[in-house]
C-alpha cells in the first residue's frame, strides 16, 4: 500500500486547507481510511476516519470544522479544514485500514504526513 498526503501549508486561524490523500495498492482487506495528526512533543491522535461505506467519525475537537470525505473511484481520501486554530498545527498522516480476523478496523499502512501550521 501507497499512501501520499499532499495540501499541507500554512494559514492564518480562521483559514482553511483541504488536504488530499492518494492511495494505491488497497487489497480485499481494506475497510477505510484515516487521518491522524502528531503535534510537537505529543502522541499521535486519530482526528477521522471513514469507512468504505462511507460511515465517518471525528475526534470532538474537530467535530463540526474538519470533514472528511473520498472519492472511492480515484482513491483518494480528502479532509477539509475549516476555521483552523493555532491547536490544530500538527503532521498530518494518512492511514490505510484492513480488517483483522477477528473483525476489528484498524490502521495498518501510513503516508509519510504533511505539515500543518496555523498561526494567530
Amino acid at each position: 500500500v501507497q499512501l501520499v498526503e499532499s495540501g499541507g501549508g500554512s494559514v492564518e486561524a480562521g483559514g482553511s486547507l483541504r488536504l488530499s490523500c492518494l492511495a494505491s495498492g488497497l487489497g480485499f482487506s481494506s475497510c477505510g481510511m484515516a487521518w491522524y495528526r502528531q503535534a510537537p512533543g505529543k502522541e499521535r491522535e486519530l482526528v477521522s476516519s471513514i469507512s468504505n461505506e462511507g460511515a465517518t467519525t471525528y475526534t470532538d475537537s474537530v467535530k463540526g470544522r474538519f470533514t472528511i470525505s473520498q472519492d472511492n473511484d480515484k482513491k483518494v481520501m480528502y479532509l477539509q479544514m475549516n476555521s483552523l486554530k493555532t491547536e490544530d498545527t500538527a503532521v498530518y498522516y494518512c492511514a490505510a485500514r484492513i480488517v483483522l480476523r477477528n473483525g476489528t478496523c484498524v490502521s495498518a499502512s501510513w503516508g509519510q504526513g504533511t505539515q500543518v501550521t496555523v498561526s494567530s
